[in-house]
């Protein structure tokens, strides 16, 4: 085969693996249940006048499935932190014992369980519409190749490829919605 179209298979590898990572850090904003400091990873700090990722303003762990602890590295932090959590409105009522912060993560209902379900769903459905564009847009500069007199024969073996690509992609990202629906609906 052609460079050209080596160059288009691997940009079109390229960016379907792109879609996956995003897919993978939206899953993460999805909790299923147990704590995990990933669950505040949305929340931003007002830090002397600038937005700061909360994990760069305290320390964050999580002593068991239910409990989510920060320890600010500056001790005039609590309540900005505190604040920021509340204004996230991620779900979680934050207490302040003077030193740190708790966080008590209540237990998902099933109600919510089947809605972050259905938020799961729809993040793989965008992931799936991310892959079939950049099938899309690959077949585009395929066809392009083919008026600028690449042979037919090579541009379907290459626009085959493609296909065979966007299939196994689709095919992990429904065995990533699949593995975390298991998580988010196991109590």
């Amino acid at each position: 085969m052609s460079e050209e179209i080596d160059f288009i298979l691997e940009s079109t590898e390229e960016s379907m693996n792109g879609s996956i990572a995003h897919l993978e850090k939206e899953f993460l904003n999805i909790r299923a249940g147990k704590a995990s400091p990933a669950m505040l990873g949305s929340v931003f700090v007002d830090y002397y006048g600038s937005a700061t990722p909360l994990s760069q303003v305290s320390k964050i762990s999580v002593p068991d499935a239910r409990t989510i602890t920060l320890q600010p590295f500056e001790k005039n932090m609590l309540h900005v932190i505190e604040k920021a959590i509340m204004i996230a409105n991620i779900g979680f009522n934050p207490m302040n014992n003077g030193d740190m912060i708790i966080i008590s993560v209540p237990p998902l209902t099933e109600d919510r369980r089947r809605e972050l379900a259905k938020q799961a769903k729809s993040e793989a459905e965008d992931a799936k519409i991310g892959v079939r564009n950049v099938r899309k847009d690959a077949n585009t500069d395929i066809k392009k190749l083919e008026k600028e007199g690449t042979s037919e024969d090579v541009c379907k073996s290459a626009e085959e490829e493609v296909q065979n690509l966007t299939n196994a992609y689709i095919k992990k990202i429904d065995e990533l919605l699949a593995a975390k629906e298991a998580e988010i609906m196991k109590v």
